[in-house]
């Protein structure tokens, strides 16, 4: 029991020391806890969640509308991405530009084997997505540098998934379902009509894809 005690207030004495040791040195102590604390963050920001301000108009109107004084703030999960890696058509992702690198955002319109019925100034009237590939467009096709301009782009290059709107307040939200198939939407009203394009503009592009067919599984036989 005695040296139990001993030990114990050793080890007391070794951490008032060391603590004193480190109050003398702030330098070394915010070292230590950079040290610490920055591999974390550095996961946290490749491998989890971040946030950020999308520029540009490519995305209207789902993002950044004209009628917003705002820039959209957004909350991006990379985790499903890097980590789960799913792949959705309609997701909208943040990547790396082909072309420059720069991070764009831009919506997966389809996955590879599906063939995409392109807009100018695509040269080929059609294009099946190889493996590995997507085809990502912006939503306001007349502003937009998408894949109509550089062709499928890599999976490899998509980084995120946006998840949810953070900013402007009467916007914040994850990214929902058109309102007109509700049977409480307001007929008429502005979010009736904003909501009816957005279901148009959606159907629209659907109609320009032809989803690969999943080839079916063999049969296991019985032993």
């Amino acid at each position: 029991m005695q040296a139990l005690r001993g030990v114990r207030a050793s080890f007391a004495g070794a951490r008032k020391s060391w603590r004193a040791f480190l109050d003398e040195r702030r330098t070394l102590k915010w070292t230590l806890s950079a040290l610490v604390w920055l591999p974390l963050a550095i996961f946290v920001t490749e491998y989890g969640v971040n946030i950020k301000a999308v520029r540009g108009r490519s995305m209207q109107p789902t993002l950044n509308p004209d009628d917003s004084a705002w820039k959209d703030i957004v909350l991006f999960d990379s985790f499903s991405i890097r980590l789960a890696q799913q792949y959705n058509r309609g997701d909208i992702v943040a990547l790396k530009s082909p072309t420059d690198s720069k991070l764009i955002v831009k919506r997966i319109v389809a996955l590879e084997g599906d063939v995409v019925k392109t807009l100018p100034p695509y040269p080929d009237a059609e294009v099946r997505v190889p493996k590995g590939h997507a085809w990502v467009e912006g939503d306001e096709p007349f502003r937009t540098e998408d894949s109509n301009r550089f062709g499928p782009v890599p999976l490899g290059l998509v980084q995120s998934r946006l998840a949810f709107i953070l900013w402007p307040w009467e916007r914040i939200g994850p990214l929902g379902k058109p309102l007109v198939p509700r049977h409480d939407a307001r007929i008429g009203s502005p979010d009736w009509r904003r909501s009816k394009a957005e279901l148009e503009r959606e159907q629209w592009r659907q109609s320009r894809v032809t989803i690969a067919q999943t080839p079916p599984q063999p049969e296991q036989s019985a032993n």
